[in-house]
């Protein structure tokens, strides 16, 4: 799971922008910030560097603290 979506929103940023800035389709780039498909992990970095983001920042933990 991402937070790609909540990011793009915090950022001010278009999933359209994304996809421009990243090269990919509008589409493509919708399935990520919907969690549909998970971006490879170097599209991953492209996206945390792209909004200026630390790439954990982008995902969501795999542990919950207690």
């Amino acid at each position: 799971m991402n937070r790609i979506k909540e990011v793009l929103e915090t950022k001010g940023i278009s999933q359209t922008e994304l996809a421009n800035r990243l090269g990919k389709t509008f589409n493509m780039v919708n399935l990520y910030a919907t969690n549909k498909v998970q971006p490879p992990i170097p599209v991953l970095y492209q996206i945390a560097d792209i909004l200026n983001v630390d790439v954990r920042d982008l995902l969501m933990p795999n542990k919950i603290s207690r």
